[in-house]
């Protein structure tokens, strides 16, 4: 009997706002929700933004204001607060040659070292000195536009460095930093009460950044030092390292002593590690799994590098779909005509429970995770290209949630969320091959959705945005439209599928499964199975019987009320991310050691494995 990941908690923060309560979502749907829901949305935005705090954030925004908030969420043009991208600083090398010779004066400590063999030095005193030389290389300050203008922004004023005590984190970390809280925090229930039940070797963390952390605080100040004139700083090598969501937040927000990780798969990032999580869960290696991503990669390097290699939505590509004005708002466009994909900035949480253990202590039941594929391409003639791997991890996702819940919520209760890239050939191969497989498996018209089309493309988060989504359409059952786009593009595969253009309402009951799908750079492919609330519901009624879930509902009523308490908070402009920089650190000369038994102060005591996993061998 394995046990079943649940999800009891999520948070984090995207171009469409905070994740928790799926206000996130609820963003993306805003047209489908009722005045005074729409309202509570965009008076939290405004609060986010800082447009508005404490008690008037309870009151409805004013014109000017609600049309500032739904400018500035989402996809849109690049604000100048990353980079002006009109006018993007890069140096321009040059060789000046004099026969006659040239002279110049300087400051004595710039003169490069060694001094090259032509140049006649002469002291000025006073720390200046003369140079004559007849060949000089330089690098000159210079100014250049660069070709993609668009991308997924967290809503403008809000800086996640300034929600903490940041001591120049990378930007990518400080997403890390709030994202996790946000969801620790949304859990509603005490993170040290948790890990005081269960023990903190029963306790995983498995999160990681697709491309490090590239801004000037991480490995792009690293890389950038000596040329720009600068030394390395102590922290930039340390902080870029891929791993280090999953160590900031073990190190800095749960004070976690249990196992953590990083996997690193490109565009599959989030499922990489999601499948670690789910694996430590179903095998009973870890009770409670905390799971996430984080990506900062609106830097004009990043930019160059995919818009080099063809993968951007370039200025020019998109003139060619806006012939009057360039629509920065529908540059991400999933299975309509496109150009390229648009890159977004996030980062997204999800807390996992054992189902045992979220009876127990009456944890919020938000689905749960059933399974994550994994499966590489095989030879390939680009490392980029698309490959047949995804075939597999569609597939195995289909079947198994067919052998778990039945042909009626596979064929007629499940949904996709696509990778859905918005490049021209991810429209083809990805939705041939969920039209290939619908038909396959007797599915005739397949809901199909791409929050990329709102969002960008988070990278290492990208996945985890469809999760949280996922989670927003089983609440309300309102599955978002791709409304970037007019129609479908004429090579899309679309036989057994439903791709809508404007948001569809189903009963959520009538929801029981969303897949999501990622396919990475380098053959990364990975496809998750997500259940719903009521589907586990179900599921932990017939394994755990009528009496225990009578019991949690009636634990569940203090947890709800903690929770959306902080939720109220968070609404006013009380974000009070954690951060225990220094806190509770661990005296190691207080451990207490046996060869039974290690016990760390502050923590309850780990046993020490006893038993011989090989007795058959041995």
């Amino acid at each position: 009997m394995q046990r079943l990941p649940v999800i009891t908690a999520f948070g984090g923060f995207n171009p469409a706002g905070r994740s928790s309560f799926h206000r996130g979502y609820k963003r993306l749907v805003l047209d489908k929700l009722g005045g005074a829901e729409r309202g509570d949305v965009l008076a939290d935005l405004a609060s986010l933004m800082g447009l508005r705090s404490g008690p008037e954030a309870d009151l409805p925004l004013d014109e000017a204001t609600e049309r500032k908030v739904l400018e500035s969420t989402l996809v849109r043009e690049l604000e100048a607060r990353f980079y002006d991208y009109r006018k993007c600083h890069f140096h321009q090398p040059a060789d000046l040659t004099n026969a006659g010779g040239m002279t110049f004066e300087m400051a004595a400590r710039q003169l490069p070292d060694p001094i090259p063999a032509d140049w006649q030095v002469e002291s000025l005193g006073e720390g200046r000195v003369r140079v004559r030389c007849s060949n000089l290389s330089v690098m000159l300050d210079s100014y250049r536009e660069i070709a993609v203008a668009s991308a997924g922004q967290l809503p403008t004023g809000f800086e996640p460095g300034e929600r903490y005590n940041s001591r120049f984190h990378p930007r990518g970390l400080q997403l890390a930093i709030l994202g996790a809280s946000d969801a620790v925090q949304s859990m509603g229930l005490d993170w040290d009460k948790v890990v005081s039940k269960v023990g903190p070797e029963a306790v995983s963390v498995y999160a990681s950044s697709a491309m490090s952390q590239l801004d000037p605080y991480g490995n792009g100040g690293l890389l950038q030092s000596r040329l720009r004139g600068n030394r390395v700083s102590s922290k930039q090598l340390a902080l870029g390292l891929t791993s280090m969501p999953a160590d900031f937040v073990n190190a800095y927000v749960l004070g976690s002593v249990g196992t953590t990780g990083a996997v690193a798969g490109a565009c599959a990032t989030y499922l990489y590690n999601l499948r670690a999580a789910v694996e430590d869960i179903r095998s009973g290696r870890a009770r409670v799994a905390v799971v996430g991503a984080a990506e900062a990669p609106l830097v004009p390097e990043v930019v160059d590098g995919y818009t080099t290699m063809g993968a951007l939505a370039s200025i020019d590509g998109l003139r060619k779909l806006f012939p009057g004005d360039i629509d920065y708002r529908r540059a991400s466009r999933p299975f309509g005509d496109n150009c390229g994909f648009t890159l977004g900035e996030g980062t997204q949480w999800a807390i996992l429970m054992d189902d045992a253990l979220a009876l127990e202590l009456g944890a919020n039941i938000h689905g749960a995770v059933a399974n994550v594929f994994v499966n590489a391409d095989g030879t390939k003639k680009s490392i980029s290209a698309p490959g047949p791997g995804n075939y597999l991890t569609v597939a195995r996702a289909m079947s198994e949630t067919r052998a778990i819940l039945g042909e009626e919520s596979l064929r007629q209760r499940s949904f996709v969320q696509a990778h859905g890239s918005s490049t021209p050939q991810n429209r083809v191969t990805e939705s041939a091959i969920f039209d290939r497989l619908a038909g396959a498996f007797g599915i005739e018209s397949w809901p199909v959705c791409a929050v990329k089309a709102y969002l960008g493309h988070t990278v290492a988060a990208a996945s985890g945005d469809q999760l949280i989504t996922s989670l927003g359409i089983f609440d309300k059952g309102i599955l978002p439209g791709i409304t970037t786009i007019e129609q479908l593009a004429d090579d899309v595969h679309h036989a057994h599928l439903d791709i809508a253009l404007e948001h569809r309402e189903r009963d959520p009951e009538s929801l029981d499964v969303a897949f999501l799908n990622s396919k990475g750079f380098g053959g990364n492919n990975a496809t998750a199975s997500v259940f719903s609330p009521h589907v586990v519901r179900r599921m932990l009624a017939k394994r755990h019987g009528e009496r225990a879930m009578s019991s949690h509902a009636g634990l569940n009523e203090g947890v709800r009320e903690s929770a959306l308490e902080y939720d109220a908070r968070v609404k006013r402009g009380d974000l009070n991310a954690i951060y225990r920089f220094g806190e509770g650190l661990v005296n190691e000369d207080e451990i207490r050691l046996s060869d039974q038994q290690v016990a760390l102060p502050g923590y309850p005591e780990v046993t020490l494995p006893a038993d011989n996993p090989f007795d058959d061998m041995v």
